[in-house]
C-alpha cells in the first residue's frame, strides 16, 4: 500500500531563521516559502538526494502546529509523509483495518498540489503519518 518516504516534517519557531541555518551550516538547497492557510502553516522544503525535509511554521494563532510548539518549545519532528498511488483506496483499506483519520477523512490538497490525509498518531505508536497521493508509489522524480 505505501510507497516511498516523501518527506519528514519539522516544526520550527522561525522559518526564516531555520532556512538560514540549514542553508549556511549544511549547504542545503531550500525552496521558496509557501503559505498554506487551509493547513495553518507556512512551509519550505529542503531537497535531499533521496527525500525532502519540510520546515513548518505556524500561520496564525489557530494553527495546529502552534499547539505542537506549546508542548515542544524548541520545535522538532512533527510527522512523516509516505507516498500512496491512490489516496482514496489507501484511506478505505486503512479504515477497514481499524486505523483512524484526523479531520473529516476527506483528502485536502497539500503543499505539492496533491491530495493528503493524516492518520492518528495513536495508531502508529506516537508518530503522525501523512499520506500523499503521488500517482505512483515508486515515483522517480527525486532520483
Amino acid at each position: 500500500m505505501i510507497g516511498r518516504l516523501n518527506h519528514v516534517a519539522l516544526v520550527v519557531n522561525d522559518l526564516a531563521l531555520a532556512c538560514h541555518s540549514w542553508r549556511t551550516m549544511l549547504g542545503a538547497t531550500i525552496s521558496e516559502t509557501q503559505k498554506l492557510p487551509e493547513h495553518g502553516v507556512t512551509v519550505a522544503f529542503i531537497d535531499l538526494p533521496n527525500t525532502r525535509i519540510e520546515l513548518l511554521e505556524p500561520l496564525g494563532d489557530g494553527s495546529p502546529v502552534s499547539r505542537f510548539l506549546e508542548r515542544h518549545t524548541g520545535g522538532g519532528m512533527h510527522h512523516i509523509c509516505l507516498e500512496v498511488e491512490d489516496i482514496a483506496v489507501a484511506r478505505d483499506e486503512l479504515l477497514d483495518r481499524g486505523a483512524r483519520l484526523l479531520g473529516d477523512g476527506e483528502p485536502r490538497i497539500g503543499a505539492h498540489g496533491n491530495p493528503v490525509l493524516f492518520m492518528h498518531p495513536g495508531d502508529f505508536h506516537g508518530t503522525l503519518i501523512e499520506l500523499e497521493e503521488t500517482g505512483s508509489s515508486d515515483s522517480d522524480e527525486r532520483d
